[in-house]
């Protein structure tokens, strides 16, 4: 459609030639990074060259947050020692326009070579850390980056400690050279976390030709092979929902005892300890920690809300879907295990109830829907604030795995259980990401809810999008099952309580029958 008012024709075109300019400015560049490492002081030094058409000035940025952890984590606060160089080692001259710029005047030079320090104090996924040991980096918080060159490739060598001698990354190593790692562009630099030090290589496994590893600091004592079995079979219940395989080669970065999960496009960074694999409660929660952070490969990092991608690296990236992509994450967590084989219905069952008494038993419910908790996890954090005097926040981890489960029954209950939440996980991973090559909206993520359940689902959606009192007990009836949600005395109790205990009908249909068995029996 043609632009209605002149003043647009002529601000396209000024926008056109500013960027054809900056493309002529800019030019093409070559980026590489060197690492080296003070253990005993927590330092990370960063030596990054520069070569090409350079600009005058360059304005460096930090990083504000990384991608899965939505946070901000002020990574600029760890930068010390910087100074900037030509190629002759000259200084030039350079300014802090911002706590997290740094402006360079490159003065017409062809190679610049920027030096600085971070400091690495936290031991946890979306943090930077070393000892004498190991070190792991959340490469947001390291390498200073322009935003205006976000595809710019990059390279990477790692000079690492003496007695240090392993690398476990996402990211590919030159075959000439495995200490110097390669990147696309800053995004996947970003998304790929670095572990390094003396680290185990547990025994890999293939799925469909594609190579799978887990490699890890400080393991624990388990049986290796047998949880590498399982893991497999986790990772093949998890494929199977969408039926691809979109990346190469995908490892599990496990940095040993420290904090949390985050997913990447082809790797995962998470804490782990394998001793909590020698009883069943605590297999089940690692098997279900290790699940969701690899389903979020699919649901987060490509079938994604379209607020989270392209990037700003700078502020929050806020959006209202965090229900789908980690509420819905927690539930095919539970679900890829009991397709696996590796939990029971009860287990399933039981982690759900843990779920929905979570959200039930939180007064936010009254006051917060799951799309404001979404919204507001900048600032209120993933589980929802904690120490108010009446705390009126929820957390999308309870609310939105419930939602998970009465939205797949609902379907499957409009279809006579012909089709399921996993045919919309499929449908927008082949419309968004394959096809688009984007994210989707709140909008278009339910009209293929609706579009998969051949009804309006406007009732589904009110608990989604209002704090309205949920009905379980037609939802939880699809698959014959009743909910007491009762409020009941309760002996040496203050207030009413509700238990929500599960069980299933006395009667149940042929329709409530095949649904229980397809979500429960670990079918599909």
């Amino acid at each position: 459609m043609a632009p209605k008012h002149p003043f647009i024709l002529f601000f396209t075109g000024l926008l056109l030639s500013i960027s054809f300019a900056f493309g002529q400015q800019g030019g093409k560049q070559q980026w590489h990074y060197t690492l080296s490492f003070d253990p005993a002081a927590k330092n990370v030094h960063v030596s990054l060259t520069l070569a090409g058409s350079l600009p005058d000035p360059l304005v460096f940025r930090m990083a504000a947050w990384t991608p899965g952890y939505y946070q901000l984590m002020n990574y600029a606060k760890n930068l010390s020692g910087f100074n900037a160089a030509d190629e002759r080692g000259a200084s030039l001259t350079w300014e802090q326009p911002g706590a997290d710029a740094w402006k360079v005047n490159t003065g017409g030079k062809k190679s610049i070579t920027l030096q600085y320090d971070i400091k690495a104090p936290r031991n946890f996924v979306a943090g930077n850390f070393l000892d004498a040991e190991h070190g792991f980096l959340s490469p947001a918080g390291i390498f200073l980056y322009l935003p205006e060159r976000i595809k710019q490739p990059v390279t990477v060598t790692i000079k690492q400690p003496e007695g240090w001698s392993d690398i476990a990354t996402g990211m590919d190593h030159l075959a000439a050279d495995p200490n110097t790692l390669t990147a696309p562009d800053f995004d996947i630099l970003f998304d790929s976390p670095i572990l390094l030090g003396k680290l185990e290589t547990l025994p890999g496994f293939r799925i469909k030709g594609i190579p799978h590893n887990f490699i890890a600091y400080k393991a624990g004592d388990f049986d290796r092979a047998q949880f590498m079995a399982d893991l497999r079979k986790i990772l093949e219940a998890g494929i199977a929902v969408i039926g691809d395989i979109p990346y190469k080669h995908y490892t599990f970065v496990a940095i040993g005892p420290g904090g949390g999960g985050i997913e990447h496009l082809n790797s995962a960074a998470i804490s782990f300890n394998g001793t909590g694999l020698n009883t069943p409660a605590g297999r089940l929660k690692l098997y279900s920690f290790l699940a969701h952070e690899y389903f979020h490969h699919y649901n987060v990092k490509r079938i994604r809300p379209i607020e989270l991608g392209p990037f700003d690296y700078q502020k929050e990236n806020r959006t209202e879907s965090l229900w789908v992509s980690e509420g819905l994450s927690v539930y095919y967590e539970y679900i890829m295990l009991r397709r696996a084989g590796l939990s029971t219905a009860d287990e399933f069952t039981n982690q759900l109830r843990t779920n929905l008494l979570a959200y039930e038993t939180k007064p936010g419910r009254l006051y917060q829907s799951v799309t404001q908790a979404s919204w507001e996890t900048w600032s209120d954090g993933p589980f929802g604030r904690t120490g108010d005097a009446v705390n009126k926040t929820i957390s999308y981890y309870d609310k939105g795995p419930v939602l998970g489960l009465m939205l797949d029954l609902k379907i499957r209950h409009e279809t006579n259980n012909k089709r399921s939440l996993d045919d919309v996980m499929r449908a927008v991973y082949q419309q968004y990401y394959r096809k688009l090559k984007r994210g989707f909206t709140p909008a278009e993520f339910r009209r293929q809810c609706e579009k998969a359940a051949g009804v309006p689902l406007t009732d589904f959606f009110e608990y989604v999008t209002t704090v309205k009192e949920i009905d379980y007990h037609t939802y939880f009836a699809y698959a014959g099952l009743a909910i007491d949600d009762a409020w009941k005395e309760q002996p040496a109790a203050a207030e009413k309580t509700r238990s929500f205990t599960i069980t299933p009908l006395l009667a149940p249909d042929a329709l409530q029958k095949a649904i229980y068995q397809s979500v429960f029996g670990g079918g599909n």
